[in-house]
């Protein structure tokens, strides 16, 4: 089966399972695949020329005109929306199915809650991070981390340092993307509360990666509780 992959995510499960799609996004980290542009501005007109048998999208990744601009063209996508751990297991038993892959329910590692109010921001300029209704902010609950943001009605909010403190939360964390904060940002954390990197992918990528991802983040995330 010929799959497109406009989901770094998907890229990197439909890997694990042995699957390789033809084109997938400058996002996915894999250079040896054929490119198509990134999440929110892929080629249309190019993933089109490839007649895949399926594209794969995701709502909290990709736009809603490129998805109707592929069912336009009478392709055959495959819509996912992964906000919490209920709904990952749901759609990788879509995903599986689609590609023709056997795939069992993953089993959630059990941990110790870490009883944490988190501050986990995503961006600067302006300062963002991400709300309750994310996977990174679900994934955290899993292991007993509460987000500070939780409150909010965007999924990421804008706010400034200040706010922050005011929030009190008992830690920092600080994933390596989408934003690459550097020691200097750090620094700033620092003052509010103790800030610890964690890898973005395991925070914010979900699918094959996801048991063993809680299991690195809580023991990255423990030495800190």
């Amino acid at each position: 089966m010929n799959v497109v992959s406009l989901v770094p995510s998907v890229t990197e499960t439909l890997s694990a399972w042995g699957i390789t799609p033809i084109a997938c996004t400058k996002y996915c980290e894999r250079p040896d695949l054929h490119h198509v542009g990134g999440t929110k501005n892929p080629q249309v007109e190019a993933i089109v020329a490839l007649a895949p048998d399926l594209v794969v999208v995701d709502a909290q990744e990709n736009r809603l005109e490129d998805y109707t601009a592929f069912t336009d063209a009478d392709l055959n996508v495959l819509a996912l929306d992964v906000v919490s751990l209920e709904s990952l297991n749901v759609d990788l038993q879509r995903l599986a199915k689609a590609v023709g892959h056997e795939h069992p329910v993953d089993e959630v590692p059990q941990v110790l809650p870490l009883n944490q109010r988190a501050f986990v921001p995503i961006w600067r300029r302006p300062w963002m991070s991400i709300g309750a209704d994310t996977f990174g902010s679900r994934l955290l609950e899993a292991i007993g981390i509460t987000n500070i943001c939780s409150e909010s009605e965007s999924n990421y909010p804008e706010l400034d340092l200040s706010t922050v403190a005011e929030l009190q939360p008992n830690l920092i964390i600080v994933p390596s993307e989408p934003y690459e904060f550097d020691d200097a940002h750090l620094e700033e954390f620092a003052n509010i509360a103790p800030a610890v990197r964690v890898d973005g992918r395991d925070l914010f990528w979900w699918g094959a990666r996801t048991p063993e991802a809680i299991q690195r983040l809580h023991d990255a995330l423990h030495p800190f509780a």
